[in-house]
């Protein structure tokens, strides 16, 4: 029941198990917001906002009317907000976005449907703060 293993894979996703320590289940509404330093999975229905410095997954029973910001997302289920990833965003073929996107590489899977604006960030742009364009000083 309690402390046993979770199934927090997504269908296409990258995301190591051990990396999501938040889950919305499946019968579950959230209204608010949701910060975190880690994984974030979202099975059941999330209103408001998400911002994560890890990963965020919307699994296939998942709905997420939500403003989202993490480093990688794996969408399988729908997401009605935009979306900004520092890193790479994969809608899965079961996928339905509808929001603008700002991502540094975006993967859409056969199927998925998107609907919004898409601004994909160059390398220097996805670099952290206090990095200037992201080159490195050789002196």
């Amino acid at each position: 029941m309690f402390g046993g293993k979770r199934d927090t894979s997504a269908v296409g996703t990258s995301v190591p198990n051990n990396q999501v320590e938040t889950i919305i289940g499946k019968d579950t509404i959230f209204r608010g917001t949701i910060s975190s330093n880690s994984g974030i999975r979202i099975d059941g229905k999330i209103e408001g906002e998400i911002t994560t410095s890890s990963d965020v997954i919307v699994g296939p029973t998942g709905i997420a009317e939500a403003q989202i910001n993490a480093r990688n997302a794996v969408v399988a289920g729908r997401v009605i907000g935009n979306v900004n990833i520092t890193e790479k965003l994969e809608l899965s073929p079961t996928a339905t976005v509808q929001g603008d996107v700002k991502v540094g590489v975006l993967v859409i899977g056969e199927g998925a449907v998107y609907k919004g604006a898409c601004e994909m960030r160059q390398e220097s742009e996805a670099t952290p703060a206090g990095t200037p364009s992201g080159k490195k000083n050789n002196k």
